[in-house]
């Protein structure tokens, strides 16, 4: 059996342990790695999970330390890596590498790069950055800044990954934030002292 043979049959093994026990903490189980003897499992929310703030919830540190101590204890029972390996749980972070047609599902209207296997022929480009607005098991369609969209097989795609921006704002509209929170303070003082 050549290397990559035993890896996949490893793998085929981990995801039949893992993949359970994490449904079982209500999670989405984004990808699973094993390379070199490390054993990455990367998990998030479910698809559209909201948060208490109002924006999409992400897996806190004490699901991530439970799903460790979980898929290590059945390591231990089940052993089914060969020899000695490092176990890796993590969540996908704020900028996620995007490998699998699913993945791609998950971040329609999101920031992506991608980076192609060869250049575009129309446009000659070999990375493309936009919004992603489309993805099937067969392609995604990324809309560029300057509106063309632009349809990608996934099997002409090198490298993705979403890409986190910062919302930034100018000095003028910090300036009349703050002039309008100090206001609303005032007004709020105001109220309670007339109560």
């Amino acid at each position: 059996m050549t290397q990559n043979t035993t890896e996949s049959a490893v793998l085929v093994r981990i995801s039949e342990i893992v993949t359970p026990i994490v449904s079982d903490l209500g999670l989405d189980l984004y990808d699973l790695e094993f390379v070199s003897g490390i054993v990455r499992i990367v998990v998030d929310t479910k698809p559209g999970l909201i948060g208490e703030n109002g924006k999409p919830a992400g897996v806190d540190l004490e699901q991530i330390g439970l799903l460790t101590r979980l898929v290590s204890r059945e390591f231990d029972h089940t052993e089914p890596v060969p020899g000695r390996y490092t176990l890796e749980v993590t969540s996908p972070g704020l900028e996620r590498n995007l490998r699998l047609p699913r993945h791609f599902e998950r971040e329609v209207n999101k920031v992506v790069s991608v980076r192609l296997t060869a250049a575009l022929e129309a446009t000659g480009e070999r990375r493309v950055h936009g919004v992603l607005v489309g993805a099937d098991d067969t392609q995604i369609v990324v809309r560029k800044e300057d509106g063309v969209e632009v349809a990608i097989k996934h099997v002409a795609i090198d490298r993705a990954k979403t890409v986190f921006e910062l919302a930034t704002t100018s000095k003028e509209d910090a300036r009349h934030s703050k002039k309008k929170n100090s206001k609303q303070k005032f007004e709020n003082t105001t109220e309670a002292k007339a109560s």
